[in-house]
């Protein structure tokens, strides 16, 4: 018999004790990086725009400084993010494969990303709305709370939908280090002993996971608008 010859396949009525836990591992993933992507990435996100000659503090130098380190995190593609990482993520939690090893290079395309749909979603607000908010006495920061976040709520929650499918696809990529989660089942299980029922599920299910995430928040952004 060759060596590539196929192992027996999964039973099907056997799928779900092994897609279930990968989904669960793929959830606490994908929700620790959103939140480092949002505390992290929208801050930076509206000190990029407001640093700009359009925002409220222009800054040439500081605008150029925060937009190069924006890209930095978005010029790699992510395989290749993940292996320039390693030596950081190394020295921060002591080990190269895992699920703490993903949080480090995903967290880091995250935000990079999520600053700039922030950024994209706050150059959206009117300027009329900007000069209202400063003829009537408003700090910068309350501008940036209550005027700028506020009226790009239905943008944001655009990035926001957008940014947990990429982290999605990225947890999957991130299961070639043992990270875990739909991609780990898919490539060790799927891919490595040739089990096309594993591989079809996670498939199936990665599918069937981002149409629902794009459909909630496509409901979100409709409710937002206004």
């Amino acid at each position: 018999m060759s060596a590539l010859a196929p192992l027996i396949a999964t039973p099907w009525p056997d799928v779900p004790d092994l897609l279930l836990p990968a989904l669960g591992e793929t959830a606490r993933t994908v929700a620790v990086v959103m939140t480092i992507v949002v505390l992290l990435g929208g801050p930076l996100g509206l000190l990029i725009f407001n640093t700009s000659p359009l925002g409220l503090t222009p800054n040439r130098a500081a605008h150029v400084t925060i937009s190069w380190i924006a890209n930095l995190g978005r010029s790699l593609p992510f395989l290749v993010l993940m292996a320039a990482i390693i030596p950081v993520t190394k020295l921060v939690f002591g080990t190269t494969i895992g699920f703490k090893a993903a949080l480090i290079p995903m967290a880091v395309a995250g935000v990079a990303f999520f600053a700039r749909l922030t950024e994209n979603a706050v150059r959206e607000v009117p300027r009329d709305l900007l000069d209202v908010g400063l003829a009537g006495g408003s700090g910068r920061w309350q501008i940036m709370a209550g005027i700028q976040l506020r009226e790009a709520l239905p943008g944001l929650a655009a990035g926001f939908t957008l940014n947990v499918i990429a982290m999605i696809e990225y947890s999957a990529i991130a299961g070639a280090i043992g990270s875990g989660g739909i991609g780990y089942l898919a490539v060790n299980y799927g891919y490595r002993r040739f089990d096309n029922t594993i591989m079809i599920a996670c498939i199936v299910l990665l599918i069937a996971l981002v149409q629902l995430i794009q459909f909630t928040g496509d409901r979100a952004v409709r409710a937002l608008t206004h």
